[in-house]
């Protein structure tokens, strides 16, 4: 596995240099501003300062507040903003034919003759060298391109097979493009060369083991990975991705606490909705509920607003290593971390680039929320969030399967985890709704027994904030701003009550009541909890001891785990 995800360096982008090099800020000359802390809010935190690199994008933005002063600047607050510029950008045409295209068996819908002509004739153009209006087309977008159109013919129901106009496209644009696609691409489109017709006999001669091959092409892989995705992962795969990679920065750190949940946010972000679970984390540390993040600070294919954005602009250390964040784990006065898909893992974090070339989620982006980058010598717990019907049960088998003792999946907003107060609306579609939960518990006395012998209570839910006591009222905006997520989260923990404030304390109550926490056991106590963590300011100050301590961690001596 570790082979498959390590392509051959390209003519146009170095893998290796990805992998190691830590990605540039976006602006050569950052300004700086303040994070203030309000004098009500704890005696060691009072008049504290803690600057943030704020990189010119946008138009000077005062917070009242949250406690938060940005005089005269511009800030990033586009969560665009934060991807790579060192990266190279898909073809536009083929990419927009991709999202078309490579999905799943009901999902996919086939291009009409035109918008297939196109596609076809600039990848030729590009494989000529004559296209000079657009981005080349990348090895990764071909693979990913014509893996999907073979699956389609090969595998799909006739509705989402080739249209007549996909048929008469590729058969006038096959003869050329046979001629200068390179030998794996001729391979993918056409693997037993009878799809094609005459001139694809090179697809069943195919070899990759020609002696001068380093890796798995970039064709190749994203095939490969686009292929899983639309003929659906199945469990073998998904613990084969978990596994390949558990080992990569050697025996994994144990942190001293009593009880350590891990979060697995999609990496891409969101876009649309606020993101609130920084926040949660900051809450449930108040009461010895350790918390573990982790992500990426961009991430295709949303390339939306994350934890890590959000930390970088407040002004913490975002390269911590997961013996770092051991220490933020352990400290009394912090007790959440952060980590870095740039840290924890390189190899894959060295994908960005072809993960946004093949522009849906790889399987990756599954297993990579179930992830345990430091371990607990208490009770350990995974939270993470699933958009499509049917991979609640994969990734409750790969949470068990890492042997924690609580598991819960929510179908929250954007695929996200957090659960929302807003009304179900009337017109929603079918199948799963939003704040729908699954999920297990590890108990004392059997209940019900597992295939591996482990006892453990079950349960599905839908969590409906109206039996809590919470007013209905719509999830806020945030539309990719970074500065406006951190806005809600900071004004929230101030303690002014709001939309924002009740989804974070819905969401610390309602996981902490669902996995089982101590003290948590009757949902109106834990709600309670939640909301005196806020109301007293200890979730406020905890974040800013987080800023604080994330920075000075990095200059310790280096501790065993």
């Amino acid at each position: 596995m570790k082979a498959l995800l390590n392509p051959e360096p390209l003519s146009f982008t170095s893998f290796s240099s990805i992998s190691t090099a830590k990605p540039p800020y976006l602006t050569p000359s950052p300004t700086r501003t303040f994070l203030k802390l309000p004098a009500n809010h704890g005696e060691r935190s009072t008049g504290v300062k803690l600057t943030c690199t704020v990189k010119a994008t946008l138009e000077s933005i005062t917070i009242g507040q949250s406690g938060i002063c940005v005089p005269d600047t511009r800030n990033p607050t586009v969560s665009s903003s934060y991807r790579d510029s060192n990266l190279p950008k898909p073809n536009q045409t083929v990419l927009e034919a991709q999202t078309r295209v490579c999905t799943g068996p009901t999902q996919t819908k086939p291009l009409a003759e035109d918008q297939a002509l196109k596609v076809l004739d600039t990848i030729f153009r590009s494989a000529t060298g004559e296209l000079k209006d657009e981005e080349p087309v990348s090895r990764a977008q071909l693979g990913a391109f014509f893996a999907a159109m073979t699956i389609r013919a090969n595998c799909f129901p006739e509705a989402t097979q080739w249209s007549e106009g996909e048929s008469r496209a590729m058969n006038k644009y096959w003869p050329l493009l046979v001629r200068v696609l390179p030998p794996d691409v001729v391979f993918i489109a056409d693997p037993e060369g009878s799809l094609m017709g005459i001139g694809s006999s090179i697809g069943p001669q195919f070899s990759t083991e020609d002696g001068t091959s380093t890796g798995v092409s970039e064709s190749l892989l994203s095939a490969l990975l686009i292929g899983q995705r639309m003929n659906r992962e199945t469990d073998r795969e998904l613990k084969a991705y978990c596994l390949a990679f558990d080992d990569e920065l050697g025996e994994t750190p144990i942190a001293d606490v009593k009880s350590l949940t891990h979060y697995g946010e999609p990496y891409d972000g969101n876009t649309r909705f606020f993101r609130s679970t920084l926040f949660v984390a900051a809450v449930r540390s108040c009461y010895a509920e350790s918390s573990l993040l982790h992500g990426a600070e961009w991430m295709p294919p949303k390339g939306g607003v994350t934890e890590e954005q959000m930390l970088k602009f407040m002004g913490a250390d975002t390269s911590l290593t997961p013996a770092q964040a051991k220490v933020l784990l352990e400290d009394e006065e912090v007790g959440f971390a952060y980590i870095s898909h740039r840290e924890s893992r390189p190899s894959l974090y060295s994908l960005v680039k072809l993960r946004e070339h093949i522009k849906k989620r790889p399987p990756l982006a599954t297993s990579e929320k179930v992830q345990q980058f430091v371990k607990a010598r208490g009770k350990e717990a995974i939270v993470t969030g699933f958009y499509h019907e049917g991979y609640e049960e994969p990734l409750l088998m790969l949470m068990k399967r890492r042997g924690v003792h609580s598991g819960l999946v929510v179908k929250g907003e954007e695929g996200a985890l957090s659960m929302t107060t807003r009304l179900r609306s009337v017109n929603s579609s079918k199948g799963i709704p939003v704040n729908y939960c699954s999920g297990f518990r590890s108990l004392s006395m059997a209940s019900a027994c597992e295939v591996d012998g482990v006892s453990r209570q079950s349960f599905n839910l839908e969590v409906n904030a109206i039996d809590y006591g919470f007013e209905p009222t719509d999830t806020p905006r945030t539309d990719r701003s970074v500065l406006k997520n951190i806005e809600l989260g900071l004004t929230a923990l101030h303690g002014q009550k709001g939309p924002a404030y009740d989804r974070i304390v819905l969401n610390a109550g309602m996981v902490d009541h669902l996995l089982g926490c101590d003290g948590a056991e009757d949902i109106s106590v834990a709600l309670d909890r939640a909301r005196e963590a806020i109301d007293s300011g200890k979730a406020l100050e905890r974040l800013w001891n987080y800023i604080k301590v994330s920075k000075q961690v990095r200059h310790r001596p280096a501790m065993c785990a």
